[in-house]
């Protein structure tokens, strides 16, 4: 990651209301935030859908952002038939894996966990 940048700070009535970070910082800490509530993850009807119907919650949400297998395998750095494999198998996936795809998708990785 590139070096530290300083956030510019707006200010209200003299007071400090807004941090404005840049875009890579934010996602850092998104994507660094351990002790998420299950109340704070959020699933679209259709993610839902697809996973109750029995397709893994990769596939769900690949298919919700209408990407092919090879264009997901392609921005998370992987080959196809490797996310075809994760896709159709529902045992447990490592966390740095679950993490690429999470990345490649801009979602959390805690939507990505079944």
């Amino acid at each position: 990651m590139s070096a530290h940048i300083d956030p510019q700070i707006i200010t209200q009535n003299g007071k400090p209301a807004f941090a404005v970070i840049p875009w890579d910082e934010y996602q850092a800490l998104v994507f660094n935030h351990t002790g998420t509530n299950e109340e704070d993850v959020w699933f679209p009807n259709e993610v839902v859908k697809a996973n109750v119907r029995g397709d893994s919650l990769i596939k769900a949400w690949r298919e919700h952002f209408a990407l092919t297998q090879a264009d997901l395998a392609s921005k998370a750095g992987m080959k196809q038939p490797a996310l075809a494999r994760l896709e159709n198998s529902h045992a447990r996936h490592r966390k740095a894996t679950l993490a690429k795809l999470a990345k490649a998708m801009d979602i959390g990785i805690e939507q990505l966990i079944e």
